[in-house]
């Protein structure tokens, strides 16, 4: 297949994902132009990319052949006509006026080369998903091909629609932010924080993976990415002091999953689910903000008593950095961050506070001589086309999902899907929320975590909403799941991204890392049944909440690996932490009393129960035949 020479490929390659970076940038300093423009400009970047950095099936990573070059001219000409006809666009009266010629041509190479641009970029699932809900529309949905082009590619509710426009409204900014912290040091930063803080404690390595994860999580939102960036440091940690293979990989796949679920930047969803929620990602964040941190305490706590049930120790202190000294170097990296939340406290939109975000990145670096030096020119374009190629999964994926949600709105398949929701469920909230827990793991096992959000709420919130779920808690619910499909088996990302460093066995690996992150499966049904872990209520009332809520998952934690602060857990023991975790998850104050008493006998149990050690035994005079 003919190709162009390696250099020009690449120079190309940088040049568009440049170029793609500085038109978003201007865009959020001088204000979006119309929908068609910036959501039409945003697609076509990402599918000219797409086909010049992931080759065909016969192409070479570092050549762009001629064939891929001709689909990404064909493709950005498709995305762009509508923006390049809006007077036609705007006047005509869609699912009246029939389709010109010139639509069905432009609008159909747009859905295919989407498909296959989405396909290089996610694998099969995503765009088989897609052709299945058109051909739902075309069939049984009893749409003609003309109102189909009509709902998918002349109108905002398909391709152009909401996911599309989060993504290149908020999105693409966020990513090119992390990149530029990335670029900044701010991971040694993240690294060294949490070695200090913890890396001499029981299991030290292990907490340093939690710690650093989260910490990366607040500007990757990806939990590939975070596991790949970390988990090279942190995996190969663990295992040098004594952790399994397969547990350190669980360890670094678990703590970097809830990255998409840690304010004060989450994943894509979480500005899908602002749009869709019609309020600030600001509100979005601090609804997420209590189970974020319950997830994280979990996964802390779950480490310790397994560090301290096989008898790891920490980190020598004499190897680790000191805290004062990585602040005192390092610490004013962490200034994006504070930024990018007092804009947002402000008031500002998430688009400001990203783009105010950016431009401190760099300024910051100016305060300390270590790294002044950090954005040299080919620095600054290397975030540029960082944050352009990271952004190319998540735009395919949105403009995918948005073929599926304008058929689904054009259909009403969401009502029927609610309808059948409500059947099986005997209007059983308990059961409803099962049911849409297992279809959340299952559309999360094939899509990445947006589209698989997306389809969720177009298909599966109503139901909850109608049985009496608050639409926030429901709209978490199912992104939890959503992100929950990278570590749970037979398709976990996550765990395939960690299990490629750790070497270990992938499905102990896998299991391993259920085990771990079990409280995550658990906290979505607890905000479920208790809004106040949303910050929903008075001070009291939020407060008692997490209270309990803490120390049900550090119950959960401790009767799973085993082990609680005085020992040890015997088998009676470890059922009755389990117990006592999920009376206290129930809300309401009998639970909560139920669930502290039974505390309080499993810490009599293990304080003066316990049988004395074997050497007591030994110690009396008449113990000479043992040493036999």
């Amino acid at each position: 297949m003919m190709s162009i020479p390696v250099s020009v490929s690449r120079w190309l390659i940088t040049v568009v994902a440049v170029l793609m970076s500085v038109f978003h940038l201007y865009v959020a300093f001088v204000g979006p132009p119309d929908a068609y423009v910036m959501r039409g400009s945003h697609i076509a970047f990402a599918l000219i990319l797409a086909f010049l950095v992931m080759p065909g099936r016969n192409g070479q990573a570092a050549r762009v052949g001629v064939t891929d070059l001709l689909l990404a001219l064909a493709a950005a000409t498709a995305a762009l006509y509508p923006s390049l006809t809006l007077d036609y666009i705007h006047n005509r009266m869609y699912y009246v006026d029939d389709p010109r010629i010139a639509d069905y041509i432009f609008g159909g190479a747009l859905i295919v080369l989407i498909l296959e641009a989405t396909r290089r970029a996610t694998g099969w699932a995503l765009p088989i998903t897609a052709i299945v809900f058109m051909a739902y529309g075309l069939t049984l949905g009893h749409q003609s091909a003309g109102i189909m082009l009509d709902q998918l590619y002349l109108t905002t509710e398909g391709i152009f629609g909401i996911p599309l426009y989060v993504s290149a409204t908020y999105v693409m900014l966020f990513i090119l932010f992390g990149s530029f912290v990335e670029r900044s040091g701010a991971g040694q930063l993240f690294m060294d924080f949490a070695l200090a803080l913890a890396g001499h404690t029981s299991g030290g390595p292990a907490k340093v993976a939690v710690i650093t994860s989260s910490l990366f999580g607040t500007v990757s939102g990806s939990a590939v990415a975070n596991v790949m960036t970390t988990g090279t440091f942190t995996i190969p940690l663990m295992m040098r002091t004594g952790y399994r293979p397969a547990f350190a990989g669980a360890v670094e796949a678990v703590a970097s999953t809830g990255g998409q679920l840690m304010p004060p930047i989450m994943g894509a969803a979480a500005f899908v689910m602002a749009e869709f929620l019609g309020v600030s990602y600001l509100t979005v964040a601090g609804f997420a903000v209590l189970p974020a941190l319950l997830y994280y305490v979990a996964v802390f706590m779950a480490v310790h008593f397994e560090a301290r049930r096989i008898g790891l120790v920490g980190l020598p202190k004499a190897d680790l950095p000191r805290l004062k000294q990585v602040l005192r170097e390092r610490g004013h990296l962490f200034l994006p961050l504070v930024v990018i939340v007092v804009v947002l406290l402000a008031g500002r939109s998430a688009a400001f506070s990203a783009l105010c975000g950016i431009g401190s990145v760099i300024p910051t670096t100016w305060l300390r001589a270590s790294t002044r030096g950090t954005f040299t020119w080919q620095a600054i374009v290397q975030a540029l086309e960082s944050g352009a190629r990271n952004t190319l999964v998540v735009a395919l994926a949105c403009a995918c999902a948005g073929m599926v949600i304008g058929t689904i709105t054009l259909t009403g398949l969401g009502l029927a899907f609610t309808g059948v929701v409500l059947a099986l469920s005997q209007n059983s909230l308990l059961l409803a929320l099962v049911l849409t827990m297992l279809a959340g793991i299952l559309l999360g096992m094939g899509l990445p975590t947006t589209p698989a959000y997306i389809v969720q709420v177009a298909l599966l919130v109503p139901a909850l909403v109608k049985l009496g779920v608050q639409v926030e808690a429901a709209h978490l619910f199912v992104l939890y799941f959503a992100v929950l499909s990278a570590i749970t088996p037979p398709v976990a990302m996550a765990v395939y991204a960690a299990n490629g460093i750790s070497r270990g066995t992938l499905m102990e690996t896998s299991w391993a890392a259920v085990k771990l992150g079990l409280t995550g499966y658990i906290i979505p049904f607890m905000f479920v049944f208790s809004p106040s872990l949303l910050l929903r209520g008075d001070f009291f009332t939020v407060s008692l909440a997490a209270l309990t809520a803490t120390i049900g998952v550090i119950c959960l934690a401790g009767g799973l690996h085993r082990y609680f602060f005085f020992g040890p857990a015997r088998w009676w023991e470890c059922i009755m932490l389990i117990v006592a975790a999920l009376v206290l998850i129930k809300p309401g104050w009998m639970s909560d009393v139920a669930g502290l008493l039974l505390i309080g006998l499993i810490a009599a149990s293990q304080r003066w129960l316990r049988p004395a050690p074997a050497g007591a035994a030994r110690s009396a005079p008449t113990s000479s035949k043992e040493t036999t």
